[in-house]
């Protein structure tokens, strides 16, 4: 019962760490902004490079939620747990984009184009992926090992 608490929190907090500020830049080549989410971030990228649009809107967006949805399913019994090994996957394909966000702050602080600082969005946004790591192991866990059965009293 947790384990489905804990994955459906994660449709709402997916999309707030979409929305917070996953940085505050000032003086960036790509963005105009002072607040950089991953929303606002996707919106600069679909004006300047499509192909790089879609690669971050597949792993930030579509790929950890499809895996939370998914996950979902499988716990409420609507999914085969079949499926688990290639929902798990997802979520590894995810994040790649925390790890995108990281190169891209730490490039920038050592070219020295402007003043960056991390964002409690980014955390937020790090904590969400690794969650839906750790709630998708756990799931294949426990749908792994066998039923507990309780003791007879009558022996």
């Amino acid at each position: 019962m947790l384990l489905r608490l804990a994955n459906l929190s994660l449709l709402v907090l997916f999309p707030l760490a979409w929305s917070a500020p996953l940085m505050k830049a000032g003086l960036l080549p790509l963005f105009a902004l002072s607040e950089i989410s991953v929303i606002s971030g996707l919106q600069a990228l679909w004006r300047t490079d499509i192909l790089l649009a879609l690669v971050v809107t597949l792993f930030a967006l579509c790929l950890p939620y499809l895996k939370t949805v998914g996950l979902a399913l499988v716990q409420f019994g609507l999914l085969k747990p079949a499926l688990l090994p290639l929902l798990c996957a997802l979520g590894r394909f995810a994040m790649a984009d925390v790890f995108l966000i990281a190169l891209y702050i730490t490039l920038a602080k050592g070219i020295g184009l402007g003043r960056i600082e991390t964002a409690w969005g980014l955390y937020l946004f790090t904590a969400c992926i690794f969650a839906s790591l750790i709630i998708g192991l756990a799931t294949k866990q426990s749908l792994q090992s066998p039923a507990i059965v309780p003791k007879d009293p009558d022996k």
